[in-house]
């Protein structure tokens, strides 16, 4: 990539005044149709958004183009940005080409989440499309104890999309209005616009009263729409994604461990995890399918063999909702497993239970005994990893492997080893899953804790934090428990 370019600034000012708003009680949503035989074909995926796009881009304001000075200083971040659409941008464009939506509308992903499903903001918001909860529950995604439809990158696509079409034709395909209604709300848009009309304003977007996150929402989306569309002029090299189905998908009967999954598949687990990453917890929902997400190259060997992996994975889980008069004791008599088993898969540290509370439980069946993820050994001593794999029935290389020991490592004394049937143990480590939070104004270690359940020691462990001091702007890691 070229060094970065001096772009000279272009300001224009517009006092046009746009068509009338439909108005929200008179708004039928659009119906998605059919792909027509006549679309013309694309190499890949960036030729389809310019060919296509519907923004004049012809003069940049001031705000686009700070923002597209800031991308060009830092080419390599700039390539890592647009290279995390690779699995999902096809997907969203086919979605919106399915409502005659502008194509140009599958870049919003990159400034609202950088194309991550596991984005969570601090305010609540989820996946790439960073949906709230009264939204998504609008558009149809689930939120269970098992499943949040609103990481899941195709589902929530295709609620983002069906969003962004009933806004489009609310505010008469005014991109600019689409563009702030998703992101500060329709309502308060509307608002805007009728204020402004009635004291004889302008109401084109730019002499709009709207939040100040709001009025920056557009310039940084025509900044990375002015760079996709004109990638040669900035010596931008865009990534390869071919204009063409990536993402397969297998069907399994039952419910499946993510971890045995991505063995099958031969794929990492944090890749199933991204492609995948509506399953929140360790294991599919229980139930009678479980659909993965998969490269598309995989899709017919992996279905030729799916068969024998269910024969060989099966496991059975359910979750229970603490009720009047339950302990931990009635529970494991109830589904006959035992009270050291509820509380190491659920993380209890004692054994009070709060009404309503949660419990995964593990079942038994013909097929297979009880399922414990995995059981904590305090080494002793005299203990060896040969003597330990005869006692647990486990060999003694899966031990070590479990728990990142080599056969010839020294056992220390007080430390917990993670033992379990090899099957389905996975180590501790491997039931979380890491995000990256940008800190923002007004945050502390005391806030981030509390919004994600975690302890502030584990922050400042994980980021080395030598003190409780963190500042706006600043990228920590979060470690969140994946059951």
């Amino acid at each position: 990539m070229k060094k970065f370019l001096l772009i000279f600034i272009l300001l224009v000012t517009s006092s046009c005044e746009l068509p009338s708003i439909i108005q929200a009680d008179q708004y039928v949503e659009p119906i998605p149709v059919e792909a027509s035989i006549d679309i013309p074909t694309y190499e890949n995926v960036w030729d389809r958004i310019t060919a296509a796009s519907s923004n004049d881009q012809e003069h940049l304001d001031e705000k686009t183009l700070v923002y597209i000075n800031a991308y060009l200083s830092n080419p390599n971040q700039l390539d890592k940005l647009l290279e995390k659409g690779r699995y999902f941008i096809y997907f969203v464009l086919e979605e919106l080409e399915r409502y005659r939506l502008p194509p140009e509308l599958a870049l919003l992903p990159y400034i609202e989440s950088n194309y991550d499903p596991f984005s969570i903001s601090a305010s609540g918001a989820m996946g790439i499309w960073q949906f709230m909860p009264a939204t998504a529950r609008i558009y149809g995604l689930k939120d269970t104890w098992w499943y949040e439809q609103r990481h899941a990158p195709l589902a929530s696509s295709k609620a983002a999309v069906r969003y962004l079409a009933y806004l489009h034709n609310r505010f008469n395909k005014e991109i600019t209005y689409t563009l702030a209604a998703y992101n500060g709300g329709p309502t308060l848009l509307e608002k805007q616009i009728k204020l402004n009309r009635k004291l004889g304003k302008p109401t084109n977007y730019e002499n709009l009263k709207l939040p100040k996150q709001t009025k920056e929402y557009v310039p940084k989306f025509k900044a990375i729409l002015e760079l996709v569309l004109n990638a040669e002029k900035y010596g931008i090299n865009l990534p390869n994604f071919p204009n063409k189905k990536v993402l397969g998908n297998i069907e399994l009967n039952g419910q499946v461990e993510i971890l045995a999954f991505s063995e099958f598949a031969g794929l990492k687990p944090e890749f199933v995890y991204k492609l995948n990453a509506g399953y929140t917890k360790w294991a599919s929902p229980p139930g009678d399918k479980t659909t993965f997400n998969i490269p598309i190259e995989l899709e017919e060997v992996l279905n030729l063999k799916k068969d024998k992996f269910i024969k060989t994975n099966q496991i059975n889980w359910v979750t229970h909702k603490v009720s009047s008069g339950d302990s931990l004791w009635k529970i494991a008599e109830e589904f006959d497993t035992e009270v050291n088993v509820l509380k190491k898969v659920n993380y209890l540290a004692s054994n009070v239970l709060n009404l309503n509370q949660e419990l995964l439980i593990p079942l038994s069946n013909d097929q297979n005994q009880t399922f414990i993820p995995y059981q904590a050994h305090i080494i002793s001593e005299g203990d060896t990893l040969w003597n330990l794999g005869i006692q647990y029935k486990i060999s003694p290389a899966e031990i070590a492997k479990n728990n990142g020991l080599r056969m010839s490592s020294t056992l220390t004394i007080g430390k917990e080893l993670n033992i379990g049937n090899k099957n389905i143990y996975r180590t501790i480590n491997s039931k979380k899953r890491t995000i990256l939070y940008s800190v923002k104004q007004g945050d502390s270690l005391y806030r981030i804790a509390d919004i994600f359940n975690i302890e502030i020691s584990d922050i400042k462990d994980i980021n080395k934090l030598p003190n409780n001091e963190i500042k706006p702007g600043q990228v920590i890691k979060i470690i969140i428990k994946a059951f």
